[in-house]
């Protein structure tokens, strides 16, 4: 296989593959051979068929054309690595000419393809003065407190409680949505825990002070169903409240929840996880630190072409102006960063 590159523009190229029939030949055989196994012709056993008769039948070109669809992908790839090239969009394929379609088997297949590129980019000297910082690995009481509270809510249970509800509590509840006096949604028996803010604006302001059988009444924006986006009054009737109960963090909670015999055990443990989570967080902060040091002394060029078509994806076509701009920053970032990774990856094998 044969392959040159032009430089049509600077995020554009136009890769041109030739294959001498000598590297088709056995995906050729394989074809007629596979026709052979599905045919019926008088004279012939099934799966025998001799490839002229398959050109006299169904013409050679119908093999080609099958031969063409398995290789050309293949050769697109190994023609990229060739070129050391790194397409970011799908190619625009034309294939210009095809092995003979009559008299002796031979002749090439010859394609081009147009696709978007980004073009080498020379890395930045990698060495001693390059600093970054990062957050400390020291784990803290509170470090250890917080991963023992977070497995005591792990096997926490819900109380009845009386008083007026607060943030962490979960009530039970019944909504329902008018627009001009008319219902337009409703749920029941709905578990919501106040303050998690994953329903509608103002439900955690209107249910914080409540108690069970009681009833508000708040004006919000729904976020689902035929009327998104219009504002609604919403009446929430409090059928139960409850609060988080946590369990005891003493021996009996240790052997519980873990295979240690005391607290003082468990807690030795989880000060090991806390401090193998803060090394695995400083590892990946000192990755992305030394990524956007490094964005700012390399210039990377991206096809314009690539970027749009994934901040289509990102944003809606009357998405406004500033939500577009920060989808497009956001999308080149991701792109840069991808790349310059790669890049290191293979300067540093």
């Amino acid at each position: 296989m044969k392959s040159t590159v032009e430089t049509l523009e600077p995020t554009k190229v136009r890769l041109t593959v030739e294959v001498p029939y000598e590297e088709l030949k056995s995906e050729m055989d394989k074809a007629y051979k596979e026709i052979a196994g599905q045919v019926n012709i008088p004279g012939f056993r099934k799966g025998h068929v001799p490839p002229r008769i398959i050109d006299q039948r169904f013409g050679r070109a119908a093999v080609i054309e099958q031969v063409v669809n398995q290789v050309l992908p293949g050769h697109y790839s190994d023609a990229v690595n060739q070129n050391d090239l790194r397409p970011m969009a799908q190619p625009e394929v034309d294939v210009t000419e095809i092995p003979n379609v009559t008299g002796p088997q031979g002749g090439q297949l010859i394609f081009t393809a147009e696709v978007a590129v980004v073009p080498p980019f020379e890395l930045p000297e990698i060495d001693e003065s390059l600093v970054v910082e990062v957050e400390p690995t020291e784990v803290t009481d509170e470090d250890v407190a917080k991963e023992i509270d977070d497995l005591r809510g792990r096997f926490a249970t819900l109380k009845t409680i009386n008083r007026k509800a607060k943030t962490g509590d979960f009530a039970t509840i019944d909504l329902v949505a008018t627009i001009d006096g008319e219902e337009v949604d409703s749920a029941s028996d709905v578990s919501y825990e106040i303050g998690s803010g994953t329903m509608l604006d103002g439900q955690d302001t209107a249910l914080r002070g409540t108690k069970a059988g009681d009833e508000v009444t708040f004006t919000s924006k729904l976020k689902g169903g035929d009327h998104e986006g219009e504002e609604a009054e919403v009446t929430i009737t409090v059928k139960a409240m409850k609060a988080r109960e946590l369990p005891k963090a003493d021996d009996d909670f240790a052997q519980m929840v873990s295979e240690f015999d005391t607290m003082e055990e468990l807690t030795e443990d989880l000060k090991k996880q806390a401090a193998q989570s803060k090394e695995s967080q400083q590892a990946l902060g000192a990755r992305d630190a030394l990524i956007d040091l490094l964005l700012g002394k390399v210039e990377i060029v991206l096809p314009e072409s690539a970027v749009d078509h994934q901040v289509e994806h990102r944003v809606d076509e009357d998405a406004k102006p500033k939500a577009k701009k920060e989808a497009r920053e956001a999308v080149e970032k991701e792109m840069r960063t991808e790349l310059l990774s790669e890049a290191l990856a293979k300067k540093f094998d």
